[in-house]
């Protein structure tokens, strides 16, 4: 198996609406990764996206946005594992490169969302005999858990909401997020209206559209694109049971311990080497669920991480440094590949007045469902 780099990368501002149709979205942001490298073909294309079939009708979209692109005769397909779509075609992709298969290859996530029947798209990713069939969505999914968190670990009333205050203060100087002209007080989140109680409108990823794509290369070839290659040091994928009161303990997210376990192990690193991670915080309490399954956090302690400054730009392990999902946007086929795009340019010295102090190693999770997909994957410079 050969190493593999990220060797361009593209993306486009996440909006609530594009006016862009789903092809002519994912062809641009693809279009601007292979700039960004110095191509004008690659030998495969992978798709991300979560709901084109339901929210546009449309199905097959690998050769459709390598039809957009002019791209013919080359392996174009669709990639999917709930909102961690984005994760798995990169991974797909990553081990086509790194089998030999490919020398070069574009990954693109693409997403234009219907809010009017958003909730329930997304409760498609859980089990639609014992979940959807007795009423439940994702978020009142995410409610159970987050209030199951609250008793157990006695947490107040706000221990999360420095999770959505952070992202929001962190998209401020994210020119492609989808807040980042919006000034969120901890009095906003607090006062914030509720959505399935103890779920507040500030504990959720928005409803949006976007597009981003990166290029991969073998790692001994990535200098003849790019002067500032970021290689993909681990690349692992666990799972859980698909229904969370299946789960021996819906709070341990034993699909994102187990990823990242293997992730970090490929990668010859532990947490702490990480300099920085790009958290799937789709949600508050997933935010938090995260760093302890992580290996960040004892159980029951995540919330204080955030309390404590420890996940701000400065702390111990700076997370949603350019907004994450919760203030940049979470177009749900693209955000792993926003993801990627952010990390590539913290990396490389490019993600302006964000920009940590020389990062060298970062990670970043992706949730598939309720988490019963997990992806991580980890990058260095």
């Amino acid at each position: 198996m050969r190493d593999v780099s990220i060797v361009g990368i593209g993306y486009l501002p996440v909006k609530k609406e594009y006016d862009l149709s789903l092809r002519k979205l994912g062809a641009e942001a693809t279009r601007r990764a292979m700039q960004d490298a110095g191509v004008d073909k690659v030998d495969a294309l992978f798709v991300s996206n979560f709901g084109c079939d339901e929210f546009q009708g449309q199905k097959h979209v690998g050769p459709l946005i390598a039809d957009e692109l002019g791209l013919y005769g080359i392996e174009a397909m669709q990639v999917r594992a709930a909102c961690a779509s984005g994760a798995a075609a990169m991974r797909v992709a990553y081990l086509t490169v790194a089998s030999g298969q490919a020398d070069l290859a574009a990954v693109v996530g693409v997403e234009k969302m219907d809010p009017e029947i958003s909730t329930e798209i997304l409760a498609k990713a859980l089990d639609a005999e014992r979940e959807i069939a007795q009423g439940d969505t994702m978020v009142s999914i995410i409610a159970r858990l987050m209030r199951m968190y609250q008793d157990r670990y006695h947490v107040p009333d706000g221990g999360l909401d420095n999770f959505p205050f952070l992202a929001h203060q962190n998209s401020r100087h994210n020119p492609a997020a989808l807040f980042n002209a919006k000034e969120i007080t901890q009095e906003k989140i607090r006062l914030a209206r509720t959505i399935v109680d103890p779920v507040k409108l500030f504990d959720c990823s928005p409803v949006c559209d976007g597009a981003a794509a990166i290029i991969l290369a073998p790692t001994e070839q990535a200098r003849a694109f790019t002067q500032t290659p970021v290689s993909i040091l681990g690349s692992a994928v666990a799972n859980d049971a698909l229904r969370v009161s299946d789960r021996k303990d819906p709070l341990r997210m034993d699909a994102a311990r187990i990823s990242t376990q293997k992730a970090l192990q490929m990668a010859k690193v532990d947490q702490k080497n990480v300099n920085f991670f790009e958290i799937h915080d789709a949600f508050s309490i997933i935010t938090c669920l995260s760093l302890e399954a992580s290996g960040f956090a004892q159980p029951g302690e995540g919330w204080r991480m955030a309390a404590e400054g420890r996940i701000w730009p400065d702390g111990d392990v700076p997370i949603s440094t350019r907004g994450g999902l919760k203030a940049r946007g979470h177009p749900i086929g693209a955000t792993a590949l926003y993801q990627t795009c952010e990390i590539v340019e913290q990396l490389t010295g490019r993600a302006g007045e964000n920009q940590l102090k020389a990062p060298e190693i970062a990670m970043m999770n992706s949730v598939g469902g309720a988490a019963s997909t997990l992806i991580t994957h980890v990058f260095a410079v």
